[in-house]
């Protein structure tokens, strides 16, 4: 387990903005509530919690990662509109005690869903 510090930043807060996730027509996540995790120089992430999320178009896969500042990641992939979307959700569901603000939600490759920030109404 490595700690963020000066050399690897690592930033949780609340994105302040409604974020929507969808494929196509459906949306599979829905949220006020996101968290913006920026890690060193890395493009931001958007977390959302699972309560947001459309649980019933997602299906646990095998994948594990490990990452040194957050823990061992598990994917989902994505069903809907007649498509399955292969480990396009990541979690920490048990992350390391620096990243805890993370556990419950989930992230969303980009490249394979569409990530909406809207204004908060």
């Amino acid at each position: 387990m490595k700690i963020p510090g000066p050399d690897h930043p690592i930033t949780i807060a609340p994105t302040g903005k409604r974020i929507r996730v969808s494929i196509g027509d459906t949306v599979i996540a829905d949220t006020t509530h996101a968290l913006t995790l920026k890690e060193a120089t890395y493009p931001a992430v958007q977390y959302i919690p699972r309560e947001d999320a459309r649980m019933m178009n997602l299906v646990r896969t095998d994948r594990v990662t490990h990452c040194p500042y957050k823990g061992d990641a598990n994917y989902f992939s994505i069903k809907a509109n007649g498509q399955s979307i292969d480990n396009s959700i990541w979690t920490y569901e048990k992350p390391f005690p620096a990243m805890a603000d993370i556990a419950g939600h989930l992230a969303f490759y980009p490249d394979k869903v569409k990530i909406e920030e809207l204004p908060l109404e």
